[in-house]
């Protein structure tokens, strides 16, 4: 259930209102609050700075650490590409994060001890500028107003003083009167002293009113000078304000990553090497590089020829032959000349430009087999590359 105010909690709001001489303190402090803030500002966002700086360092040595692991694992083809993507994409997001740190400490730490230095001027011995300048202007406002609630005060208390007298007056009086045992004379000296009093408190109400009239009339006045220094104040506040907006929007920019195209790239980039995994081809590149698809020199017939005697040096050059072409048979290096798009299972595709190895020279249908750096092998026109 709800109470009236009480008459001292009336007057304690009232004590409180920033029209009271000395309530203004709170709004020329505003300005050593926000030098304070520019320094819990920059401060938090330096730790924060340090947060993204040790994540940066955990991702790469994260990176570093499975690096090999991963490209010594028994997987293979699109699955194994797709695990490598993790580990790079972890590395690219380092080099964000690391970059996130700088901005917060140069960028935004650097505009806002800047603008901090700009805006706040200390004073030699302790202070700003700013704020002594405001609360001068108050001052000055309040001085005069100060006595008048001074004098306005003193009489007040006159008036309510002789009030309480003049009714104690008026309770004896009407106590002596008809009473038997208060004599004449007495009861005449009673009313005599209680006109007296009734006089004087008329005197001194009138010098309240008075007083309090003369207050009121400099109310418009005293509110016009303390609200053109307020204003001041205001307008200081409010670049602080607008200052503090932007560069909180600043930091905001630097952290969301969420509309950082570089991070829209990495994962993107991620999403379709994971989507590219092709179980098909990863099972046919597999049966061509260790199963049965692999080239191999089936039993044949062959012919014994009896060797030549030759000079010594001529064998060493005809074994340098040898090495050679078997290195050759080996693989012999080629360059598509034209994109080829293979048609079926055991074709190989390529791409104008691509180097692979040729393993088996050309068929009597003009098809060549070979394979590329990815481990996938198979056929291909021998007319659609060149040797390199």
């Amino acid at each position: 259930m709800s109470t009236l105010p009480s008459e001292n909690s009336i007057e304690d709001a009232s004590n409180r209102s920033f029209w009271m001489p000395g309530n203004y303190q709170p709004t020329v402090k505003r300005t050593e609050d926000a030098f304070q803030a520019c320094n819990d500002i920059v401060a938090c966002f330096q730790e924060r700075a340090r947060v993204e700086r040790q994540y940066a360092q955990q991702l790469s040595e994260w990176s570093t650490k499975w690096k090999p692991v991963v490209d010594s694992s028994p997987l293979y083809g699109s699955l194994l590409k797709a695990w490598q993507c993790f580990l790079s994409s972890a590395d690219r997001l380092a080099s964000l994060h690391a970059s996130i740190c700088r901005s917060l400490v140069s960028e935004d730490g650097d505009q806002v001890r800047t603008w901090q230095k700009d805006s706040f001027h200390k004073k030699l011995f302790g202070g700003f500028k700013e704020s002594q300048d405001i609360e001068t202007g108050f001052t000055r406002a309040q001085k005069p107003w100060a006595k008048r609630l001074k004098k306005l005060d003193k009489v007040r208390r006159a008036y309510q003083k002789v009030s309480r007298k003049a009714h104690a007056a008026r309770e004896r009086d009407l106590h002596a009167q008809g009473n038997p045992d208060v004599a004449i004379d007495k009861q005449k000296k009673i009313q005599e002293d209680r006109e007296l009093v009734q006089q004087e408190a008329e005197k001194v109400r009138a010098r309240y009113e008075k007083v309090l009239e003369e207050v009121n009339r400099y109310v418009p006045r005293y509110m016009e000078e303390m609200e053109s220094i307020f204003d001041q104040s205001q307008d200081e506040e409010r670049k602080r304000i607008v200052f503090l907006k932007q560069a909180l929007l600043s930091i905001h920019k630097h952290l969301d990553i969420t509309n950082n195209e570089s991070v829209r790239a990495v994962y993107n980039e991620l999403h379709n090497t994971l989507m590219s995994i092709d179980e098909h081809e990863d099972l046919r590149c597999w049966k061509n590089t260790y199963g049965p698809g692999m080239p191999t020199d089936w039993p044949h017939f062959q012919e014994w020829i009896p060797e030549k005697k030759t000079k010594k040096g001529k064998k060493e050059v005809e074994k340098k032959g040898t090495i050679e072409k078997s290195v050759m048979i080996g693989g012999v290096k080629v360059r598509a000349l034209y994109d080829y798009d293979g048609q079926e299972t055991d074709e190989l595709s390529f791409k104008a430009g691509e180097e692979f190895l040729k393993i088996e020279d050309e068929d009597d249908q003009g098809w060549c087999r070979g394979i590329n750096d990815g481990g996938c092998e198979g056929l291909y026109p021998a007319n659609y590359v060149e040797m390199v």
